[in-house]
């Protein structure tokens, strides 16, 4: 790496407020940097097959293919720590690190576990990754440098063990159909006397549920018996044991998730066996969770879960323990519903996501924009939870933001989708809410789409259609390392992020929309010091022309600074500023005192 470039960067970045204890800063005054170990970096080739011996159906490794192992791991996200300060990155979501089974899927489909959401044992960190105590000095480096370390976790599902007597591929059969009273449909044999159903969820009640062919016959292979850790996972009555999902009315929360081993999070067994799970992952020092498929459990778990560990972070010396749960819906409502009904603490914010990346492309007016913010109060908390949620533009799952501005953009040249995708990147880190870079976004990663397709490596690729890509801002391809911090996306991002932490205003600042249109234009908010309510207005214009015209502001604010951008020096009159803003730019005028 470049001594003057991290000179320069390492300046920028000098923190702007007196030292403190990284314990002390709120959820909202993070920046997250998300990523999957296994695409980052390559510390330890020893451990590239997991300990494992064979080929790649084996030991899940083929660093040339997109859904297998590709070596990355814990040792490698140690010795690139610099890089993740470097941008900014005050918080680091390490995707799943459990152990999970290496391969699996039908002869000729086969994937490997790479991602981290097959687990077999959530007590431990999977081979390919390191060790316990690789993990452990992670969470002691990304601490040391003030870094807080928050863990994906799973509690959905399983690895996909079970299988069913009656079929492979098995359709979603429905308690109406296949009620737990009856062995295999309405007509069967009276099983699980006395049972009065999932919905009283008492020890007592559970005692009754004894068998669970209720639809169809589930079994553990031979080979697999103690294949799960803790070992009460290897029994199937803790499972829904019916059949696939359709992610729609009872089976969202009661199916398997694509041929995952869906488990009972009902029953009172499930409900404290995940709680001492992670609450043991909660006493090794980390400071949040990302709560993968949380939509697809039913509401009591959360109920139950959220406060238990809550509560042990804190008897652990973690007051600002972040939770957040992966609602894949871009409607507010939706994703409201999961703090009120589910009492999530909050929520990925996929609204933000949708409508930065329509906006930022040119496909919707800004009012796309104000839409999602007016519905700030829905969520338990309102506004003040809206500022907690973490908000992104692209991810490992849906692709990255770049890619659906290039779709949105066809004909657009490199240079106008870079402006374009620097713009979003601004709205990410100036806007209310906890900004998570998807790694390799600040590399101008645009990818192929989404899943597999969106999650390159960071080190030097074998993947050939990860290598074919062309990246923003680079004449750099995925074949080579990508660490560069010399990228505008990188600077960009790594000056917004100190932007960001220089003023309150900017992390827990009440934020009121100013602007905005039915078509691409200005978009414009207000946001107040929480101090001593200082206004910083922020324009962003996602046109391709300049924009000027007048903005409505406080009253009181009558001077301004220019944090970024162009501002003019004084208001036009009380209440209004007449603001100049280029073609895919952005601007923050900072107020003075309110008079």
């Amino acid at each position: 790496m470049k001594l003057a470039a991290f000179a320069l960067l390492a300046s920028l970045l000098a923190a702007p407020v007196a030292a403190q204890s990284f314990r002390d800063r709120l959820p909202e005054d993070e920046v997250l940097y998300f990523l999957l170990p296994d695409r980052f970096e390559n510390g330890d080739t020893a451990n590239d097959r997991g300990g494992l011996n064979g080929d790649r159906l084996a030991t899940g490794f083929d660093p040339a293919a997109k859904g297998f192992y590709h070596g990355g791991d814990l040792k490698g996200l140690i010795r690139r720590l610099d890089y993740v300060e470097a941008l900014g990155a005050t918080a680091i979501w390490v995707g799943p690190i459990f152990r999970n089974k290496p391969v699996q899927g039908p002869k000729g489909h086969e994937s490997a576990g790479y991602h981290g959401y097959w687990v077999t044992d959530f007590t431990r960190v999977d081979p390919h990754f390191g060790t316990d105590a690789d993990f452990r000095a992670l969470v002691d480096a990304a601490h040391a440098r003030g870094i807080k370390v928050y863990m994906d976790i799973i509690a959905n599902h399983t690895a996909d063990v079970i299988q069913y007597r009656e079929c492979g591929n098995c359709g979603y059969r429905s308690r109406a159909e296949f009620p737990y009273a009856r062995k295999g449909g309405l007509a069967g044999e009276a099983i699980n006397d006395g049972f009065a159903g999932d919905g009283v969820q008492t020890p007592e009640n559970f005692a009754r549920l004894t068998r669970p062919d209720y639809a169809y016959t589930p079994f553990v292979p031979a080979g697999e018996k103690d294949a799960k850790v803790p070992a009460w996972l290897n029994d199937p009555i803790y499972y829904h044991n019916r059949g696939n999902s359709t992610f729609a009315g009872e089976s969202s929360t009661m199916g398997d998730f694509a041929g995952l081993d869906d488990v009972m999070t009902e029953h009172p067994r499930v409900i404290a066996g995940m709680i001492e799970i992670f609450g043991k992952w909660v006493d090794r020092g980390i400071d949040g969770f990302r709560i993968d498929t949380a939509r697809h459990v039913n509401p009591e778990f959360w109920q139950a879960f959220v406060p238990a560990i809550e509560a042990r972070a804190k008897a652990r010396g973690i007051p600002n323990f972040h939770i957040f749960g992966e609602v894949a819906d871009p409607d507010t409502s939706a994703l409201a519903r999961h703090t009120r009904v589910d009492r999530l603490p909050t929520v990925l914010d996929f609204a933000f996501a949708r409508a930065v990346n329509a906006v930022s492309a040119g496909e919707a007016g800004t009012d796309r924009l104000a839409a999602v913010f007016a519905a700030d109060s829905l969520y338990e908390g309102g506004e003040a939870t809206a500022r907690r949620l973490p908000t992104f533009i692209g991810n490992h799952d849906q692709g990255r933001a770049a890619l659906f501005i290039r779709r949105a953009n066809p004909q657009a040249s490199p240079s106008e989708l870079l402006a374009r995708t620097r713009l979003a990147h601004a709205m990410l880190l100036l806007l209310r809410g906890v900004p998570t870079i998807y790694s390799g976004d600040e590399q101008g990663f645009i990818g192929d789409g989404g899943d597999q397709d969106a999650r390159e490596d960071m080190f030097a690729s074998k993947v050939a259609v990860y290598n074919d890509n062309s990246l923003l801002g680079t004449d750099r391809a995925n074949a080579v390392s990508n660490f560069n911090l010399d990228h505008p996306l990188f600077r960009e991002i790594a000056t917004l992020a100190k932007l960001r932490r220089a003023h309150p205003a900017l992390t827990r600042g009440r934020q009121i929309t100013r602007f905005a249109g039915d078509k691409p234009g200005l978009f414009a908010v207000s946001r107040f010091d929480p101090v001593d309510g200082r206004e910083v207005l922020i324009g962003f214009n996602s046109s391709a022309r300049p924009w000027t015209g007048n903005v409505e502001v406080d009253a009181g604010s009558a001077a301004f600074t220019a944090l970024a951008g162009s501002c003019p020096a004084t208001a036009t009159a009380p209440g209004s500023i007449t603001l100049s803003v280029p073609a895919f730019g952005y601007a923050v005028c900072a107020a003075g005192k309110p008079q």
